[in-house]
């Protein structure tokens, strides 16, 4: 709102002319709780995609699915137990002291998603990337990409959790892959409890064999046809809007707290990333 009142680029963009009274912030709000409400993110994606110079873009018939962290916008700090008791300030003079910003310490306390709770964004949960890795409070987001020229055509955001990938990849099929359709994916799809999904839903799935400790749940009736060399390669081609919105798209730590608004967002990032995608890709198919 700030910006509004000198920025000639920002009044360009809403609309004002140079001259034009600014509205109240009040107002800005009530048309921000207005597009969470109609959910305008999502409609606004599908509207692009169905246009018909796009749609002729698109394959109707191969996906790729994945899913990533997005790291919540709250601090470890945040994290207390759910029985309101409350962990003491480490005392240890550097800082330790009382204030909205006290020093904590974590040693020998043990934390997790059944026992605490972020005080900051209640709906982040705790959690660990892979083995060896820290875990943090996040959000997990997930994109549904068609093959031909690797458009998203679907993107949602959920709670963060060990089974939220492929749950979430198995409503994106549904909602989105035809009978007889193949659906890529890393290995952390390849389970049976996914890959059973997909064969109910009439769906190959293509999905890398992680086979190192255990038997992978497809074997060469699947791997042995050509079609499953073409997904492996066409699924990496998702790592790239996720490494965009991640980077430009400003994803890679959210600003905003609740699951509804960083769903919005993760969804209009991604429809970003469509409309920047989609002229490069007319403009080289001629």
């Amino acid at each position: 709102m700030e910006q509004l009142d000198y920025n000639l680029l920002f009044r360009w963009f809403v609309g004002l002319s140079a001259d034009d009274p600014v509205w109240d912030a009040t107002v800005f709000c009530k048309n921000r709780d207005r597009l969470l409400n109609g959910d305008i993110a999502r409609k606004f994606m599908t509207t692009v995609l169905n246009l018909p110079q796009v749609r002729s873009l698109l394959s109707s018939e191969h996906f790729s699915v994945d899913g990533t962290l997005i790291e919540a916008w709250a601090s470890m700090k945040s994290f207390v137990p759910k029985d309101g008791s409350r962990p003491p300030s480490s005392g240890n003079g550097s800082g330790g002291g009382g204030g909205r910003n006290a020093a904590r310490d974590f040693h020998g306390e043990k934390r997790a998603n059944a026992t605490h709770f972020s005080m900051t964004d209640p709906d982040a949960r705790l959690f660990r990337k892979s083995a060896g890795k820290e875990a943090k409070l996040a959000h997990m987001g997930h994109l549904m990409m068609e093959n031909r020229n690797g458009l998203i055509v679907d993107a949602r955001l959920t709670e963060a959790n060990g089974t939220a990938e492929r749950t979430t990849a198995l409503d994106m099929i549904d909602d989105n892959a035809k009978p007889g359709s193949t659906v890529g994916g890393d290995k952390n799809y390849d389970t049976a409890d996914f890959v059973a999904g997909c064969r109910e839903r009439r769906c190959t799935p293509h999905v890398a064999q992680n086979d190192t400790n255990r038997c992978s749940a497809i074997d060469g009736r699947t791997t042995r046809h050509p079609g499953y060399a073409v997904s492996m390669t066409k699924r990496k081609r998702i790592e790239e809007p996720f490494g965009w919105m991640k980077t430009v798209g400003g994803l890679r730590k959210t600003r905003h707290c609740g699951r509804e608004l960083v769903e919005w967002f993760f969804v209009l990032t991604a429809a970003a990333y469509n409309l920047l995608r989609i002229p490069k890709i007319l403009a080289a198919t001629g």
